[in-house]
């Protein structure tokens, strides 16, 4: 027992070490503001998880009290580097701020913004998307709202009952999470998860700074971790409708929210094959087709051709503006050596799809660690070979990781040889006219969030 618990203390401070280097680099160095009060936050957060690491490994005292325990540090990182920054940036974004040049003041990433600006538009015009072509002038990345229509019940609160702390989209889009965790956690039986598997998915710097700066990633991966949990926990033998049902809202609803989560619609449809057969694919398919008919087809059909910019063409790189996603990861970077370079990117994308896809096949997922492990290799390959692409988006593997180490540790008796996982020890064992209406609510230099 002491060689595991010295393994998962060496574990501890690499993983704090590291995270604690993040949130530094981003005090010091990060142009965004929302980004360095964060830094600041998260620095002490990680210092004081990484000081009690040390107490704790140098301890010939077994873990017995909460001082001691591995958990204490993770529960430090969470406040300090996830709760606390999030409450000063939602109360430091107040109705009397003005935005001033981009991006020194930003509170919020426009994420946040967009979120609760398309949720007014679906209110006032039946649709999220404005229409650009009224615009009058090119349009700005900012303009677009390049997500799902699910996606604008998180800006309904701030449309609804107006300018305020509590109705900051950041903070739905973490109730949202919580919410689904929770959900997955009951629907598994309250496992006890390995304090890796915290890490990873919950106070691993991408995912508080996500909480704290963004938020719209969050839920998103929360509902494909519920997804997997009810079409997969109960028997096979049980039929599984109401699981198959279940797991299609679910990834209808966050597919409609954002299509990064398609890769985790195809590797839940193949599971579901696999332990259910033809008969919950079909019911699994069905209840995903009649879900996003009900939330895409009424704005769709208000302004077709503005889904289609907004959703498709724009995310897709082909919408009037180019996205600004130029992360320097290596399919981006081998995408700026000029055609050939694109053209080797998009191959060596093709190739690792297509490898993904043999190992889908012949080897089918059959529990939700299978699930997180397939979608987030899936994922991860795709964010890290794609030409435009962003650094943050690394949330999702790692966060879907840290999900894969909870259900194999819950569920070891069903891991199938050659897709094993190594869960770690859990703590404690082994351890206006319309065209002005546009101009108005869109982003431009000066309409940036809420004017004074």
């Amino acid at each position: 027992m002491e060689p595991t618990r010295r393994r998962a203390w060496r574990l501890d401070l690499l993983f704090y070490g590291v995270s604690l280097a993040f949130a530094a680099g981003n005090a010091m160095f990060s142009e965004f503001y929302g980004y360095r009060v964060w830094g600041n936050f998260a620095t002490a957060g990680y210092l004081l998880a990484l000081v009690l690491t040390v107490v704790q490994a140098v301890s010939r005292t077994a873990p017995t009290n909460a001082l001691r325990s591995r958990w204490t540090a993770v529960s430090v990182a969470g406040l300090l580097a996830g709760l606390v920054p999030l409450v000063v940036l939602v109360f430091r974004r107040d109705p009397r701020f003005v935005w001033g040049d981009w991006p020194w003041s930003f509170p919020s990433q426009p994420e946040v913004w967009v979120v609760e600006r398309s949720a007014r538009w679906l209110i006032d015009h039946g649709t999220p998307y404005p229409d650009l072509g009224l615009l009058g002038r090119p349009p700005d990345p900012d303009d677009y709202t390049p997500y799902g229509p699910a996606m604008t019940i998180f800006g309904l609160p701030r449309a609804l009952f107006g300018d305020g702390p509590f109705t900051d989209a950041r903070v739905w889009f973490a109730v949202g999470t919580v919410l689904a965790v929770v959900a997955a956690l009951k629907v598994m039986g309250w496992p006890k998860a390995p304090v890796l598997a915290a890490q990873l998915a919950a106070v691993s710097p991408l995912t508080l700074l996500t909480v704290t700066v963004a938020g719209d990633d969050l839920p998103v991966i929360a509902l494909v971790v519920l997804a997997a949990v009810v079409a997969l926990r109960s028997s096979p033998t049980s039929g599984g409708t109401s699981q198959s049902i279940a797991a299609g809202l679910a990834i209808a609803f966050v597919i409609n929210m954002k299509l990064t989560a398609l890769p985790a619609l195809a590797v839940l449809a193949v599971a579901l094959f696999a332990t259910r057969g033809w008969r919950a694919l079909l019911i699994f398919f069905g209840t995903v087709i009649i879900t996003s008919a009900v939330l895409v087809l009424p704005v769709l059909l208000e302004d077709p051709a503005a889904f289609v910019e907004h959703v498709i063409l724009y995310p897709a790189g082909l919408g009037e503006a180019g996205s600004p996603a130029a992360s320097p990861l290596p399919g981006h970077l081998i995408a700026q050596l000029g055609p050939v370079g694109h053209a080797v990117s998009l191959a060596l994308l093709a190739a690792a799809a297509c490898a993904i896809t043999v190992w889908l096949v012949v080897r089918p997922p059959r529990d939700p660690a299978d699930v997180m492990l397939r979608t987030a290799t899936g994922l991860g390959t795709a964010i890290v070979l794609a030409p435009a692409t962003r650094w943050g988006y690394l949330v999702y593997p790692l966060a879907m990781a840290g999900a894969m180490l909870a259900f194999s540790a819950a569920t070891p008796a069903t891991r199938k040889e050659g897709t094993r996982t190594t869960a770690g020890p859990t703590d404690g064992e082994q351890d206006v006219t319309h065209d002005d209406d546009v101009n108005h609510q869109i982003a431009s230099p000066d309409t940036r969030g809420i004017q004074a």
